[in-house]
């Protein structure tokens, strides 16, 4: 069913409304024992009501077969959904297992999760990590316990509730955090070498479809890095579009094709769809395939078929996230157009909802793989494009792609 988005009712309901934990079927059985000196890395990104987290987990000197994870939260945050592992909440404890695909981890090897979840005003850093049993990140060893078993004990104390949540797959990528700069990207532009008021040399000022009061400019005030970035005056209505595309051939990219780009904004992403980044496909009748936002946070858009990742659904807009305002952050993205896969990252963390995984999944991407996708991305624009009254300010900055993830 085509949606349009310019007549789309703004959703009210909220990340809260989902339940308190996430339980799935057991995983293998018998993970092998942790060293001493693992390392279990969270790195959130927290707003008002909501959050997402990173873990990745490194086993130290010691290969594991299958590994289990577990930490406390302080405060008052209830996990909601889960990517790359098992998890569940009992109280203030959190489980993570191992997928059916990632219990494998070589001697100083790591792998990553994610998880999702609501938190009210308190969110103080989770503690007491512990892999299989084993303290990690330099805690003194407990007392010796053996890691829960997916059969259960006698014992056990009443589970969670269970809540079905989509799962995500992460892309391919390097062991670890992606190095940060822009090493062998086939375009990495600060815009240091821009000269005049005006974006030119790799960049175009363009207005699709019709020129408005919408503006580009180089701005020499506010920059992430260095002295300089691309300042877009974003006004209101459909007429205002303005974008500067980047002339560099990206043919070098290939059928995967990796962004990274800094943006900064003052106004909230509002309940009409906007549009910051844009990019052309070959096939898909030359429209565009853009992120921007809607009903209040990230989203993809299907220019063709006006698809949107993650549904407009409540369920589906609390599994993805605002855009910060008055400060930077990096926005990462991934699609292969081989599989018709796309991977969405904010400041280093993987966004559920904005994750295309093959499979479709309510509330998600079900939508999305209303038809067959296999996208052929030819260009890159970024700018403003507004289908409803909102306007904004944004920067851009140290923007990249390439054809492995570049990091932030």
């Amino acid at each position: 069913m085509r949606i349009s988005h310019a007549r789309l009712a703004p959703v009210v309901a909220a990340a809260t409304t989902l339940a308190a934990a996430v339980v799935v079927t057991p995983l293998l059985a018998g993970p092998a024992a942790a060293a001493q000196g693992c390392q279990v890395d969270y790195r959130p990104t927290v707003w008002p009501g909501g959050f997402t987290a990173t873990v990745r987990v490194a086993p130290g000197d010691t290969a594991l077969n299958g590994w289990t994870v577990g930490w406390t939260y302080p405060g008052d945050q209830r996990i909601t959904g889960a990517w790359n592992a098992v998890v569940s909440q009992s109280g203030a404890t959190v489980t993570a297992r191992n997928a059916a695909w990632n219990g494998s981890v070589p001697a100083g090897g790591a792998t990553e999760f994610g998880v999702q979840g609501t938190v009210g005003p308190a969110a103080p850093a989770p503690n007491g990590f512990t892999l299989n049993g084993v303290p990690c990140n330099g805690a003194p060893p407990g007392p010796t316990t053996a890691p829960p078993s997916p059969s259960g004990s006698p014992t056990t104390s009443p589970s969670p509730t269970v809540s079905p949540s989509p799962t995500a797959t992460t892309s391919p990528s390097p062991t670890g955090p992606p190095p940060a700069g822009c090493a062998g990207a086939v375009l990495c532009d600060g815009f240091e070498n821009q000269t005049g008021s005006a974006p030119s040399g790799d960049w175009t000022v363009v207005h699709p479809d019709c020129a408005g009061t919408g503006a580009a400019a180089v701005d020499t005030a506010t920059a992430h890095a260095g002295s300089r970035s691309v300042r877009i005056d974003g006004g209101g209505g459909y007429c205002n579009h303005v974008f500067v595309r980047a002339n560099r051939d990206l043919s070098a990219v290939g059928a995967v094709r990796y962004g990274r780009l800094w943006v900064r904004h003052t106004t909230a992403l509002p309940a009409d769809h906007v549009t910051v980044l844009a990019m052309t496909d070959a096939a898909d009748g030359n429209r565009d395939l853009r992120m921007g936002g809607q009903n209040g946070a990230l989203q993809w858009n299907r220019a063709s078929d006006d698809a949107t990742l993650p549904e407009q659904s409540p369920a589906g807009v609390a599994l993805s996230v605002p855009l910060p305002t008055g400060r930077w952050s990096c926005l990462e993205f991934m699609v292969d157009g081989s599989t018709g896969q796309l991977r969405t990252w904010l400041d280093g963390a993987a966004v559920v909802g904005l994750t295309a995984d093959g499979v479709p999944t309510h509330d998600v991407d079900g939508q999305w793989y209303g038809r067959t996708w296999r996208p052929r991305l030819t260009d890159l624009k970024i700018g403003w494009e507004s289908y409803g009254g909102a306007a904004d300010t944004l920067w851009f900055d140290d923007v990249a792609l390439g054809a492995t993830r570049i990091g932030c």
